[in-house]
């Protein structure tokens, strides 16, 4: 039996009106009826629910055991939800499929915790709430930046954060699959760059000021059917993958497989390996022809493997003191006319914003990319705090916001000792949820290139998938809330109620098996004592 109050729900609902003392039981003769267009979410909720519950949830009613009716509305909004338990059953109606498969998350929250289990616990009572819910996403993009070039993610551990995602109403997975430190997706034409780039031979462990070292290989990487099942997986959950191929700095991975991408007439690349520590790699791509035609072969293999609107480039700390030295990038500026290493840059990036677009996609890096102009349909992620976002909205550019001081998670949730590897500025719990996506100082049509926002998770010192759980939870689930719901601003944000609606959702994330961290503070066996991290003392950046 479900002893959770339909207030429990997290994201918090826009509109929620329960009537108290009153249920509607599931049982095994309740039907689930599905209508035109709501097939993913009839077999989500069949294999999930009827996992859980034990319940067979017939496709037609057989007896007096009630019905579950999905349909779809186009009077509701994109992405909204209108669920109602009465007395003799559930209706719940979706604005589209991806509305209804939110509803349907709402609805398992409501059955309780034990909803969230893989098999049947022995004598549990399947008991809805009667409750009018409607509900609607503030922002179209939801996301989590999850970075395995650092430390690899096998694929299960990548549908299982798909599986955390869609349960809070998240909808972009932000694949970061490259970098100094492994490059994580064969590419055919290019194979070294799994076989060499995808593995080193051993690895900082902590901040790279620690003296410790983990002296055995790490690696791994998706085949190209891991990453069409990783895609498929996401898709049926209204999650869209967007995939990160990091240019044209953070690529000592792609040079070690391939050294003719670096500066060969600054530093002998055949030397390089894939990079084992941490922090800025000076090595970066050479800015020449065969550069570019070997990364255009790149992104055409990802673009077919990902169908996302977006494609991102990374296009941040990009060190420019080999083009300094290099005759080669020295001859190409003058050949183009530029000014000088950093329109170097801002002319590799506008290539491949270039590129995309005539393909169809669209370009999304980080805020540095601003710095050459962009093409007009190309978007910015800006994480050096709001300055880049807003300049970007001024200039008509789309935005997703991700300050890394407020939603950069692998920072310190706490400033205790016990804390494992602490990494930068304290983040609470309470920073996330009164984290406000949209800069005060634009205007309303500038406020509309806001189209959403991130979290992101740097794995550097997160070496697996309960260190991941650890760093992510309990805040994903304020930065969910902050995403979804409509809420006022932040000084006024009810933050003991969110409180009391985590103390449900522990019980959830505890069903789930997740490792977050706990509010008392990390488990003894969470902590990672004698590893040096980075912690960060004084008060924070302002945003």
């Amino acid at each position: 039996m479900s002893d959770v109050l339909p207030h429990d729900v997290l994201p918090q609902p826009q509109h929620v009106a329960s009537q108290e003392g009153a249920f509607f039981d599931l049982g095994p003769d309740t039907a689930l009826v599905a209508g035109e267009g709501t097939g993913h979410t009839e077999r989500w909720l069949r294999a999930t629910l009827g996992a859980a519950t034990g319940l067979p949830l017939a496709p037609a009613a057989d007896g007096g055991g009630g019905v579950v009716r999905l349909a779809l509305d186009p009077e509701l909004p994109a992405e909204g939800y209108r669920l109602v338990v009465a007395p003799e059953g559930v209706d719940l109606t979706g604005g589209d499929p991806a509305g209804l498969f939110w509803g349907a998350q709402t609805l398992r929250q409501l059955l309780g915790p034990d909803a969230f289990r893989r098999a049947p616990l022995p004598g549990r009572r399947w008991r809805l709430p009667l409750v009018r819910v409607e509900d609607v996403p503030r922002f179209r993009w939801r996301g989590l930046m999850l970075d395995v070039a650092r430390h690899f993610m096998p694929k299960d551990g990548v549908l299982r954060y798909l599986d955390l995602m869609a349960a809070h109403k998240l909808n972009v997975l932000h694949f970061h699959l490259t970098d100094d430190q492994g490059w994580r997706i064969e590419i055919e034409r290019h194979p070294k760059l799994t076989e060499t780039g995808s593995w080193r031979s051993r690895t900082k462990y902590g901040h790279r000021a620690s003296p410790l070292w983990e002296d055995k290989p790490h690696g791994g990487h998706y085949t190209q059917d891991d990453i069409r099942e990783i895609v498929a997986y996401a898709a049926e959950r209204h999650i869209t993958v967007v995939p990160e191929i990091d240019v044209p700095g953070h690529s000592q991975a792609a040079i070690a497989a391939y050294p003719e991408l670096g500066n060969t007439d600054v530093i002998d690349t055949t030397a390089l390996s894939v990079w084992d520590t941490w922090g800025v790699c000076p090595n970066v791509l050479a800015p020449t022809e065969h550069t570019l035609r070997f990364y255009e072969g790149v992104f055409e293999e990802v673009l077919e493997l990902f169908p996302s609107e977006f494609v991102h480039i990374g296009g941040d700390e990009c060190p420019k003191d080999q083009w300094r030295a290099s005759a080669t990038a020295q001859a190409r500026i003058e050949e183009l006319g530029l000014t000088d290493e950093d329109e170097l840059q801002a002319w590799f990036i506008q290539h491949f914003d270039t590129w995309l677009t005539a393909r169809g996609r669209r370009l999304i890096g980080w805020d540095e990319i601003l710095e050459g102009g962009l093409a007009e349909g190309a978007a910015v992620a800006s994480w050096r705090g709001y300055a880049g976002g807003v300049a970007a909205a001024r200039a008509g550019h789309d935005v997703v916001m991700c300050p890394e001081q407020q939603v950069y998670l692998n920072f310190r949730e706490d400033g205790g000792e016990d804390e494992p590897v602490p990494i930068a500025y304290v983040r609470t719990l309470e920073d996330v949820y009164r984290f406000e996506p949209v800069p005060a100082e634009l205007t309303p049509q500038e406020r509309g290139h806001v189209i959403g926002t991130q979290a992101n998770l740097w794995t550097e010192v997160t070496e697996n998938q309960d260190r991941v759980d650890y760093q992510l939870f309990p805040r994903l689930a304020a930065f969910a809330e902050v995403a979804w719901s409509s809420l006022p601003a932040p000084a006024d944000r009810d933050y003991a109620a969110f409180e009391r609606r985590m103390a449900a959702h522990y019980r959830r994330l505890d069903a789930l098996g997740v490792a977050y961290r706990p509010p008392t503070g990390p488990l003894p066996w969470q902590r990672r004592p004698g590893v040096l991290g980075r912690p960060i003392d004084g008060p924070p950046p302002q945003l």
